[in-house]
C-alpha cells in the first residue's frame, strides 16, 4: 500500500531517506529552504519545494493532515525543527520521527510531541568506537540500550567446528542468528554448518553476553 511522507530538511539524512521511500513507491513531499538541495532531489520525490519553516504560513499549505508519517532531518536549527514538529503535531499526523543531534535537543523535540527521535551522529559514534575497541567485531547495530546484533569474525579456535559443537547459547546465552560466508549468507540449518576461515556469525544478544563473548 502507498503510503504518504513529508521529509523536512535535505541534507545527508533527510534526502537520503526522501529518495528511499519514493523508490519504494511511496508519495515523497521533501521540503528544504535551500534551493539547490531541493533541486538535488526534485527528480527523485513526487514534490520537493523551496521553503521557509520559520514562516508559520508555509505549513497551511502543505497538507499535513493527509500525510501517514513526516521526518524532520534538520539539524542545524533548532527553532525550525521546533516549528515542524508542533505544526505536524497539530495537524495529527500518525507518526513523526525527528532527528537531533543532542540529547536535549531531542528532549525537547520529544515533549513537544514527536513519537521518535533518532540520533545519527551518537549512534554512528558508539557503533564506531565499538568496531573500533571489540576484538573480532566486524560491525555492530543497536537495537535498545541493552541489546543489540554484532558480526564476529570466527577466531581461530572455532574452525572446524559447529554452532553447536560450541554450546555459544548455553555458555553466552547468545542467539546465532546466520554466518556470513563470502557473498553468501547461512541462515538454514545454522546450528550444524561446520565454520571455515573468515567467516562471519551474526550474533544476537544483551549487550553484557555479547561483551563476555568477545573475550572468548
Amino acid at each position: 500500500m502507498v503510503k504518504s511522507f513529508i521529509i523536512f530538511g535535505l541534507g545527508r539524512l533527510g534526502s537520503t531517506v526522501a529518495k528511499t521511500l519514493y523508490n519504494m513507491h511511496n508519495d515523497v513531499l521533501a521540503v528544504d529552504m535551500n534551493p539547490e538541495r531541493v533541486k538535488y532531489v526534485s527528480e527523485n520525490v513526487t514534490t520537493a519545494i523551496e521553503a521557509d519553516l520559520m514562516d508559520e504560513d508555509v505549513f497551511d499549505d502543505l497538507g499535513l493532515s493527509n500525510f501517514d508519517c513526516a521526518v524532520i532531518a534538520i539539524g542545524s536549527s533548532l527553532d525550525s525543527a521546533i516549528m515542524a514538529t508542533i505544526a505536524c503535531v497539530e495537524a495529527g499526523i500518525p507518526l513523526i520521527v525527528a532527528k537531533a543531534p543532542t540529547k536535549r535537543y531531542g528532549h525537547i523535540l520529544k515533549r513537544l510531541g514527536a513519537h521518535t527521535i533518532i540520533y545519527p551522529e551518537i549512534d554512528m559514534g558508539m557503533r564506531l568506537a565499538k568496531q573500533l575497541t571489540d576484538n573480532g567485531i566486524t560491525d555492530y547495530f543497536e537495537l535498545s540500550d541493552d541489546y543489540g546484533i554484532i558480526e564476529y569474525e570466527v577466531s581461530e579456535n572455532w574452525i572446524g567446528k559447529s554452532i553447536r559443537d560450541l554450546q555459544l547459547r548455553r555458555d553466552f546465552h547468545v542467539n546465532v542468528i546466520a554466518i556470513r560466508r563470502a557473498k553468501d549468507l547461512i541462515v538454514r540449518r545454522v546450528a550444524e554448518e561446520e565454520l571455515q576461515r573468515n567467516d562471519i556469525i551474526i550474533f544476537f544478544g544483551s549487550d553484557d553476553d555479547l561483551k563476555k563473548l568477545q573475550h572468548e
